[in-house]
This record gives structure tokens, sequence and C-alpha cells, in this order.
């Protein structure tokens, strides 16, 4: 008995006005359906799930994942820091330093140098999202959405294809004689090239080789004549021999936009399409990262080459537009009961029970009692329907009430 009255008054102390509030949270559309939906635009394609919470707000979450596809690009492989022109004022080829190093690197190792590096350029745009829209006309169908969106920094990548990495291993091995001959150490077998004559003054005044991206914004050096100039940046691969590089936002995104969403058509009131616009908010211009540790975008200007024209792309999108379309269809509506009595409230015998309810006490927003066919029930439509026989309740604390789904 004494559990019973401890059980009995915590039902109590949740409780508080009339049963005409309840009716209205059932009319305000309060959770009590599930959509789920298929979405396109430019975050990729999206699976959503949504539901009411009121007759003007409803809450999505979902998650978006960018299909694979690549774009090709490409770095130019020069000789020191200075680009050299492959063709004289009549439009005849004269051989480059490059060209020198490259018969001579062939004839050592065997491996061919191309004058061009590939890259494949792939998108890795994943998110989970959660958006709330606000339906402020009464047709219900124009809102507003704010949100976020989760997910990687990394938004891209690039890397050489596999077919460069004959080129990226010769250029590698040259640049690693350089090292050593400049720092005066044997190549191989105790073999030391002097620096200062025959081969190893040759390397040194060539420079080493490397990919030519672009000039540092903010670090200088000085040409022949003393006057300073911008340094320019020559990429080398990794340890791996391979050239890398990363697109990274913020992981966390807020979204302002605005939409539209109506029935597919009339007859069919659970089939809906929807259209979104709105802004990504990703931190500002997105950062463009070497295995280096160079930022392509905010490091560099004068970025040279194909690299080059997305760099200059990129530094354009201080936000992210977004424009999606989405196809949703209402899944089912929700209804809990509980067990009593050793038996279910059928969805029969509560739509007999929410027509022909007498109330005989008020409790509590959303909560009261009711009878139905002689029984007292403890009922709520916040933000399910439920019915809980309570004849026996306060007899015994071991008699407790469990849900069950009821599908309507």
């Amino acid at each position: 008995m004494k559990n019973s009255i401890v059980i009995a008054c915590g039902l109590a102390a949740l409780l508080c006005t009339s049963p005409m509030a309840a009716q209205q949270t059932t009319d305000r559309n309060m959770l009590n359906h599930l959509d789920v939906g298929l979405s396109m635009g430019v975050t990729g394609i999206g699976v959503e799930l949504s539901m009411p919470v009121g007759n003007s707000v409803r809450v999505r979450t979902g998650y978006d994942w960018m299909p694979q596809f690549h774009k090709n690009m490409s770095f130019g492989i020069q000789v020191g820091n200075e680009v050299e022109n492959k063709y004289d004022s009549q439009g005849n080829r004269v051989e480059t330093k490059f060209d020198k190093l490259a018969k001579k690197l062939e004839e050592f190792t065997g491996n061919k140098i191309d004058d061009q590096v590939e890259l494949i350029g792939k998108p890795t745009l994943n998110n989970w999202k959660v958006l709330v829209d606000v339906y402020p006309l009464r047709n219900k169908q124009w809102h507003v959405t704010a949100g976020f969106f989760l997910g990687p920094a990394n938004i891209a990548k690039a890397y050489n294809r596999t077919e460069e990495m004959q080129s990226l291993l010769a250029l590698d091995m040259y640049n690693n004689i350089h090292d050593k001959v400049e720092n005066e150490k044997p190549i191989f077998n105790g073999v030391i090239l002097d620096r200062y004559e025959g081969v190893g003054k040759t390397i040194l005044e060539y420079g080493k080789m490397g990919m030519g991206i672009g000039e540092f914004k903010n670090v200088f050096e000085t040409d022949e004549e003393g006057h300073p100039v911008r340094k320019t940046y020559i990429m080398e691969p990794d340890n791996d021999g391979m050239v890398k590089a990363t697109m990274r936002v913020n992981s966390f995104k807020p979204y302002l936009g605005f939409g539209y969403r109506g029935l597919v058509n009339k007859r069919d009131k659970r089939t809906y399409i929807a259209f979104d616009c709105g802004v990504l908010f990703w931190g500002g211009k997105p950062k463009v990262i070497t295995h280096e540790g160079v930022d392509l975008v905010n490091d560099l200007v004068n970025v040279r080459g194909s690299v080059g024209d997305y760099v200059d792309l990129v530094r354009k999108f201080t936000v992210c537009p977004h424009i999606s379309v989405s196809i949703s269809r209402t899944l089912f509506s929700m209804s809990l009961c509980l067990l009593g009595k050793g038996r279910q409230l059928r969805s029969g015998h509560q739509k007999k029970a929410q027509q022909g309810i007498h109330y005989t006490k008020f409790l509590a927003e959303p909560f009261f009692y009711a009878r139905y066919k002689g029984e007292t029930y403890f009922t709520t439509c916040f933000p399910f329907t439920i019915y809980v026989p309570l004849g026996r309740f306060f007899k015994s604390a071991a008699w407790l009430p469990t849900f069950a789904p009821l599908w309507l």
C-alpha cells in the first residue's frame, strides 16, 4: 500500500489543467507522425526523417553522402626557382635544364620523367544534419529553415595518379643527391661529389627539382639585383613518393535557408515534394593543405596551372550555396496504449473511448482521468494517446503498465 501511495503521488505531481488542453495538443500536430524521404543536392544524396512539432514547425534529421567522382588536375615540374621557356621567340622548341636533367636521370635510373604530374581530385563531403522548418504562412507550404550540418573537416582530397610514381621516384632520387652534394655527404659507398666543380657544381647550379606551385604571399627573397621578390613554392614528394592535398572547412556548419513543401498529388495525402535553398557557413574560405603543410588558398598567390584555376574558384566561396530537392512519404501515425488487466485497448476501442469519454477528474495538462465502459482510465494526448486502466493500479505497486506500439 505504501508503494502504491508513492506511485500515485508521483503521477499527481506531473499533472496540471484540463482535457481541453489535451485536445488542443492533438490538434497542434505534435509529433504524431513520421516522414521518411530521399534528397539530392549540393551536399550529395541524402536520407531524411522528419516529424511535426505543432502545426507550424517541422524537425528534420538525416545524412547526406557525396557520390564518388573525380576531376583531373596537373602540376608542372621545374628545376630551380624559375620557370623556363620551352620555346624561343620563333616558336622553336629549346632544351631546358629540366630536359638535360631528365636525360641524365633516365640514363642513371632507367626511369623517364614527365614534365607534368597528373593528380586526381575527389570530394569527401559527407554530413549529418539537423534542420528546423518554420511555416509562417497559412498555407503551411513555404518555410524558413535553420539548423546545422556536421561532418569531417576534410571535404575533398587530391593525390597523384599511380602512373606518375615513376617520375616522382626519379625526382626524389635527384633531390636526395642534390642535398648530399650541398652538405658534402657521400652519395653512395663513400663517394662525395665536389660541390665546386664537375657534376656536383652543375647540380647545385641547376637547383632542386620539384613542382612549381606558386609564390608565397608573405615570404620574400632577393633576386640577382638585390630586389625583394616573393619566394617560389616548390613542392616535393613526401616520404612515400606521393603528392597530396586536402580541402578543409569547419566540421560544424550552421545553415540558414528557405524552401517549399507540398503534396505531389492532391489525392495522395502522404507523399510530398520539397525544394530548399540556403547557405552553409563553413568558416570562411576553405583551406587547401598540401602534404608539406602549405595552404594553397591563404599562403600563396599566383598559383599556376589547372590547380590555380580551382584555387581561384575556392577563394570566392566564403559560404557554401546549398540547393536540394527531396521527396518524402508519411509512413505511419503513432499512438501508444498501455496494457492493463492483461489486455490491450485496441485501435477501435481507443476511437470509441475518444468519442464517448467521460472526464471524472482533471489533473495536469495534458493529463486527466476518464471513464469508459465502467472503468477509470489515466489518459493523455501529448504526444501520444495513452489509456491506462486504473481499477487495480493503486492496490498493488507491482501492477505496472507496459508500452506497446499501435500502428494506425
